[in-house]
């Protein structure tokens, strides 16, 4: 367990995502707001940094891009997909890019029945990475309801 826990962590929490993802996506959606970034690799004007706490902050009737820290010790990825839920029903729509952890509780009971999910094709290789991620992506799409 030990080799597949170290395959799928990093200790980099702030990986860009690359602009061939981000883009198309972008287009379609008009983002507003990027709810997990710093201002070395935010996609959007406007964002929420670390030391603001997205977890914490009022996401409003923004549209949100969320590349959320996958590995933070200190929150959940399944906060962050609670979070986004939340925010939606408060009027946002939330697009997040996270891997697709299809065996989890709150990917059956929050995304698949709540939200539009999209799987992404390859490994993307996000900024300054060497190499495409070792697991599947997807994008889950919270709107308001």
């Amino acid at each position: 367990m030990a080799a597949l826990s170290s395959k799928f962590g990093s200790a980099k929490q702030d990986w860009e995502t690359p602009s061939e993802l981000f883009d198309p996506i972008n287009y379609e959606f008009q983002f507003t707001l990027d709810a997990a970034a710093s201002p070395s690799n935010a996609k959007v004007k406007n964002f929420i940094t670390a030391e603001q706490d997205g977890m914490a902050a009022d996401w409003g009737k923004n549209t949100v891009w969320l590349n959320p820290p996958y590995g933070d010790r200190q929150r959940k990825l399944s906060d962050w997909v609670k979070k986004s839920a939340q925010a939606a029903r408060a009027g946002a729509t939330v697009v997040m890019l996270i891997p697709a952890r299809t065996n989890t509780n709150w990917f059956h009971d929050i995304c698949l029945k709540h939200a539009e999910v999209r799987f992404v094709r390859g490994r993307p290789k996000f900024v300054g990475a060497d190499e495409g991620l070792p697991q599947p992506l997807c994008l889950v799409i919270f709107r308001p309801q």
